[in-house]
C-alpha cells in the first residue's frame, strides 16, 4: 500500500480552518481519495482529553513549557492511534493544526526556546511531517470577532499575543515556501476555499 496523503491547516484564532478542513474533505473524496479529517489538540479519545486541560479557560495559571508538554503529549498519542495508521493504509489525512501551531504558539507567542519547540516537535511525530500547509492568514482583529462569546483559554489571550503567532506561522511559512503556502483568510468561506482548493488540486497534478 502506498504512503498517504497528510495536509494541514494552520491559522491564528478564527481562521476558518474546521470549515475549510470539511470542505477540503469533500473536493479530496470526489477525486477518489478515502480521507480522515482530524484535529490537535486531540483526535483521538486521550488526546482529546488533554485538550480539555488545555483549553480550560480556568486554567489560566499554565506555565509555557508545562503548554508545551501537554500539547506534545496529545500529539504523540494522535499521531500513534490516528495519523500514523491512517497514512500507513494509504489514506489522506487532513489536520486542523499539526507541530508548526506550536512553533507558533509556544515558540513564536510564549518565547520558548525554538530549538527545545523543534526537538520535542520531532520526538512527538516520530518524524512524521505534513506533506502540504496552507496557512490561512488574516488580520487579528478580524479572526477574533469571529469568535464566539465563550472564549477558550488560548483564544481568551491578549491581542499582542495573537500578533505573535500570526508572525510566527508567516515567519515558517518564509523559512519552508515549498511545503507552506500562504492564502488570504479574511475573505468569505466560498472565496477561502477557492484559494485552498486552487492550491491543492495544483500540488496534486504535480505529484500525479
Amino acid at each position: 500500500m502506498a504512503p498517504g496523503l497528510f495536509i494541514t491547516l494552520e491559522g491564528i484564532e478564527g481562521s476558518g480552518k474546521t470549515t475549510q478542513a470539511l470542505r477540503l474533505k469533500d473536493l479530496l473524496n470526489r477525486r477518489g481519495l478515502e480521507v480522515v479529517v482530524t484535529r490537535e489538540p486531540g483526535g483521538s479519545p486521550i488526546a482529546e482529553k488533554i485538550r480539555e486541560i488545555l483549553l480550560d479557560p480556568r486554567n489560566r495559571k499554565m506555565v509555557a513549557l508545562t503548554e508545551l508538554f501537554l500539547y506534545e503529549a496529545s500529539r504523540t498519542q494522535h499521531v500513534a492511534e490516528i495519523i500514523r495508521p491512517a497514512l500507513d493504509s494509504g489514506k489522506c489525512v487532513i489536520c486542523d493544526r499539526f507541530f508548526d501551531a506550536s512553533t507558533a504558539y509556544q515558540g513564536n507567542a510564549r518565547g520558548l526556546d525554538t530549538q527545545i519547540v523543534t526537538g520535542l516537535n520531532l520526538l512527538a511525530t516520530g518524524g512524521i511531517k505534513p506533506d502540504l500547509t496552507v496557512v490561512l492568514d488574516l488580520p487579528v482583529d478580524i479572526g477574533l470577532r469571529r469568535l464566539g462569546k465563550s472564549l477558550d483559554r488560548i483564544e481568551s489571550e491578549a491581542i499582542e499575543f495573537h500578533e505573535r503567532v500570526r508572525e510566527g506561522y508567516l515567519e515558517i511559512a518564509r523559512n519552508d515556501p515549498a511545503r507552506i503556502k500562504v492564502i488570504d483568510g479574511s475573505g468569505t468561506i466560498d472565496d477561502t476555499f477557492m484559494k485552498v482548493s486552487e492550491i491543492v488540486e495544483a500540488w496534486l497534478s504535480r505529484k500525479a
